[in-house]
């Protein structure tokens, strides 16, 4: 769950308006590293937007705990083979897609208190101009998750200091169930690989927004 939307700084604002005034359906991506923070920022650009934006979490597809056993993937969840990439890339081609008067269109969202996805938890309305979505892959290009980055108007880079973003994923853990050696062996045997892997990505992005540190 994102904390509450911090302020923004007025250059971000400036920006964002810049994409509402398309005046069309607008996909945004923000991207980065586990603990980044990007599910703050989607928050706040959300929360400035009001009724216009609605946020659309990459994490709605991760696999279900069952299905992530049954292939040996439980001890390395959240890696780029643990999602649904294809299903998610078939979201977005649909939320383009989208026009003025059509149905609504139904994403999945990612419950961290029972670490499940849940199948049609959010609604985007046909009317609503600017789609906000993150994720650690969206500028991944392998596999499946080479599909993603040309369904997106934009892709936002988002970073901040290390050894904060470690800070943040060991109290994440914490707040989720696991011991504190536990949370500390989880950042670095599994999301600092995944870090470096959604790092080569940076390049692809259009802008990159720097959190205080």
């Amino acid at each position: 769950m994102a904390d509450a939307a911090p302020a923004l700084p007025a250059d971000t604002l400036r920006r964002l308006d810049g994409l509402m005034a398309a005046g069309r359906r607008f996909l945004l991506g923000l991207a980065g590293p586990p603990g980044a923070g990007k599910s703050t920022l989607a928050a706040a650009l959300a929360a400035h937007c009001g009724a216009r934006a609605v946020v659309v979490p990459m994490d709605g597809f991760h696999l279900a705990q069952a299905e992530l056993q049954r292939l040996g993937r439980a001890g390395r969840k959240g890696a780029p083979d643990t999602f649904d990439a294809a299903g998610y890339a078939a979201l977005l081609a649909r939320l383009r897609a989208q026009r003025p008067g059509d149905p609504a269109v139904y994403a999945p969202a990612f419950r961290r208190e029972i670490e499940e996805p849940v199948a049609g938890a959010i609604a985007v309305e046909a009317h609503v101009p600017l789609v906000i979505t993150e994720g650690n892959y969206l500028l991944l290009d392998e596999g499946g998750w080479a599909g993603v980055r040309p369904l997106l108007d934009a892709c936002w880079w988002i970073e901040v200091d290390d050894a904060l973003r470690r800070e943040r994923l060991v109290a994440r853990h914490r707040r989720f169930g696991r011991s504190a050696e536990a949370a500390r062996r989880w950042v670095e045997t599994t999301d600092e690989p995944n870090a470096r892997r959604i790092a080569a990505g940076r390049t692809r992005a259009e802008h990159v927004f720097h959190w205080p540190g």
